[in-house]
């Protein structure tokens, strides 16, 4: 199905109004870069010689991060600890503009760290630093206070929950942002996760991959049965008041629905370096046009683009708007 080119400008010009509230899990991406020149004597491991180190935004960060490179403003609610690596983390979001204003301290959990450890391009061991409890009451009631202030005192297009499944978000934060959202007529869209998979009942978009699909309805699925896949997904819609589904099948492309129409477009053939990080530029460019009242077709051909073309990058890096533009109306 073509992309018709005016849309396609207009909808990313547009971008520039839009006002948007990430709500999930940060992190700090952590990269030690270096080269194997040979193999530990101590184990059959290969011996990386450290020559840099690199930190970016993660999780529900590097959502906002997108959200800022397509042209639109990004809030960004969440929380970290209150720790050295909640220091790098903030630091992190002044070098890129980004507000604070929405982020919580919590001495009681350690700022998430991803660090990914790379020899010549190739990503050869992760190593997470993590506390996935969920947060303590009077910090979840101190979040959802947060999100409510800037709903109320900012004019918010739209809401991203990006689940990362590290505490963040609950079953009480999503009922009660998702009601406040319904009620002033505002887009919600969701990246889920396992354990917060089905509290998101009355949402606008839902944008889970295959695997957290499958685990959500506990079966197994075969990402080669399409056909299956649209009854599967018609059916959750109906089920849960969902508005549209979008599945992103890995190699298999993306699948969108809304109960009334349902569409497959396969994966556009690209030279893969790294996957991190395209899920949140998927539903960063997902939501966006959605909110500018893009289709179902242009919304899965789009975002179908972006996520391939982040993974060409290596490492979790943002979307660039030419790039993704130059694709979509060529």
């Amino acid at each position: 199905m073509d992309l018709d080119k005016k849309n396609i400008q207009n909808y990313f010009k547009s971008f520039s109004q839009k006002k948007v509230l990430i709500i999930g899990d940060v992190m700090v991406d952590s990269y030690m870069l270096g080269k194997v020149n040979r193999i530990s004597p101590e184990a059959p491991i290969p011996v990386v010689s450290v020559t840099g180190r690199d930190y970016r935004l993660g999780g529900a960060a590097n959502v906002a991060l997108n959200i800022a490179a397509l042209g639109a403003e990004a809030i960004l609610c969440s929380v970290t600890g209150d720790d050295e690596s909640g220091l790098v983390f903030e630091k992190l979001l002044e070098k890129e503009n980004l507000s604070k204003e929405g982020i919580i301290k919590d001495n009681s959990r350690r700022t998430t760290v991803k660090t990914r450890i790379i020899s010549s391009g190739q990503h050869l061991l992760r190593v997470d630093e993590e506390d996935s409890f969920m947060l303590a009451e009077i910090v979840e009631t101190a979040l959802i206070r947060k999100v409510f202030s800037i709903i109320d005192n900012r004019s918010i297009d739209l809401i991203v929950f990006e689940d990362y499944d590290k505490g963040v978000i609950s079953e009480k934060l999503i009922r009660e942002i998702t009601t406040k959202a319904n009620q002033k007529g505002i887009i919600t869209t969701v990246d889920p996760k396992k354990r917060n998979f089905h509290f998101y009942n009355h949402t606008t978009l839902f944008k889970p991959n295959l695997k957290e699909f499958g685990e959500g309805l506990k079966t197994d699925i075969d990402k080669n049965d399409i056909d299956k896949l649209k009854l599967l997904a018609n059916s959750y819609i109906e089920k849960t008041d969902i508005k549209i589904l979008l599945l992103t099948l890995s190699e298999k492309g993306i699948l969108i629905a809304d109960g009334k129409q349902t569409h497959h477009f396969p994966a556009i053939i690209r030279d893969i370096s790294d996957v991190s990080g395209a899920g949140d530029t998927v539903i960063s460019v997902a939501g966006l046009l959605l909110s500018c009242g893009a289709s179902l077709s242009e919304i899965a051909q789009i975002s179908n683009i972006a996520g391939g073309l982040v993974c060409e990058k290596t490492g979790v890096v943002p979307i660039d708007i030419n790039e993704l533009l130059k694709e979509s109306v060529q």
